[in-house]
């Protein structure tokens, strides 16, 4: 997100300092399932979903589970996300997306097009299903992401196709959606505003502790006792973002959605993205030859220690479903925490304080979405003006 931001402010011919206290993609940019897939960035509060989740709650091995030590503040979003998980909030919020939905393939062309040295792979997605009802709920979805304005083209299969295994009954193709290698990606990305001539600031040294409004332009300190001063702030900080953007107007609850995955090696290289439907499990083909693996949403603390279990929980509920996978050659283990929201819609656009800008809680639409947002965002940055695709994300709307 951030990269993409400072990408989109040089197109506008802004000088442009990344402060990146981890490194790049170090956070949920990098071991992501890859999906470039606007036709399933949809709202994540939606009643299927809140079904799911209560059926699971504490159990390791389910889609949706919740992390064994709860907040306060986790019990007070989930009581608000579980609110908003109705079929009317989901259409609305459908309508809203789907503008960026539009446009987020075609960033990303531009940013092949402008000298960023890596590339997306077209599709199509491949879905597994082990019963007709759960291709029958895919489809209900994107009926109603047709209905919002996308064109979607999701096409039954007669059979299963490998490597899945004779466990999946029905299967189905989705096109005109891409998946890349996001760790690849996002280095390409930074390695691009580099030679543009930004700066990229990484560590301790660039980890934020205050964002502090001045008169003609912006302060930062980090932990380390530097200061960058700026004529603007734009806050990408995923998860954390609320730290330090609520003292602008940023009221917004934020939590982390937990993603796991890893890399595994196979017996014929996979030829494109396959998704399972009913146990959300992701396999993408990485630039490395190897597949990622990707599962599991865990609620729980964006700082918590990570949970082995949740790794062996995924391989154990994805190994009858896949055929020629080596499920003991493991390696890449990894969390990420993906910024959710509320009402499961993104923070994009100005806070209360001239020069302070925020782009965060894409829940798990942030890779997709990143582009089109930092594109969008630099333009309101550079002109003032908010350009209508990003009004429904106003920041400063209550939570």
């Amino acid at each position: 997100m951030g990269l993409s931001c400072a990408w989109y402010l040089q197109e506008h011919g802004v000088e442009v300092t990344v402060l990146d206290e981890s490194g790049v993609a170090a956070g949920a940019s990098w071991g992501n399932g890859g999906y470039l897939t606007p036709a399933l960035a949809v709202p994540l509060p939606e009643p299927a979903l809140l079904r799911e989740g209560l059926r699971g709650l504490l159990r390791t091995d389910a889609p949706v589970s919740i992390g064994r030590q709860l907040s306060l503040s986790t019990l007070a979003f989930l009581a608000r996300f579980t609110s908003r998980a109705t079929t009317q909030r989901w259409r609305r919020g459908m309508a809203a997306l789907t503008p960026l939905c539009l446009d987020a393939l075609a960033a990303f062309d531009e940013l092949e097009r402008g000298g960023v040295e890596a590339t997306t792979h077209q599709g199509p997605i491949t879905f597994g299903f082990e019963t007709e009802r759960e291709l029958e709920s895919l489809e209900h979805e994107l009926r109603g992401v047709r209905q919002a304005g996308q064109e979607v083209s999701l096409s039954r299969l007669p059979s299963r196709v490998a490597p899945m295994s004779d466990r999946l009954a029905f299967a189905a193709r989705m096109s005109g959606q891409r998946y890349l290698d996001p760790g690849v990606y996002a280095h390409q990305l930074a390695c691009s505003v580099l030679r543009r001539g930004g700066r990229l600031e990484v560590g301790r040294r660039a980890r934020a502790r205050s964002v502090d409004v001045e008169s003609g332009g912006v302060r930062v300190e980090t932990w380390m006792d530097r200061t960058y001063t700026a004529d603007a702030v734009v806050l990408a900080t995923g998860v954390a973002l609320p730290a330090l953007a609520r003292r602008y107007g940023v009221r917004m609850p934020m939590q982390a959605g937990r993603g796991y995955s890893f890399s595994v090696s196979t017996t014929e290289p996979l030829q494109g993205p396959l998704y399972l439907q009913g146990v959300r499990g992701a396999l993408t083909p990485l630039d490395n030859g190897r597949v990622r693996v990707a599962g599991s949403m865990e609620i729980a603390g964006h700082d918590a220690p990570p949970d082995p279990t949740r790794i062996d929980a995924i391989v154990r509920t994805l190994r009858p479903y896949v055929d020629g996978v080596d499920w003991d050659d493991i390696q890449d283990r990894w969390v990420g925490s993906r910024p959710l929201t509320t009402d499961g819609l993104p923070l994009i656009g100005r806070t209360r304080a001239s020069g302070v800008y925020v782009a965060g809680g894409h829940g798990m639409w942030g890779l997709t979405l990143g582009p089109v947002t930092g594109k969008l965002l630099a333009s309101q940055v550079v002109t003032g003006d908010t350009p209508e695709a990003l009004q429904p994300f106003n920041p400063l709307r209550a939570g």
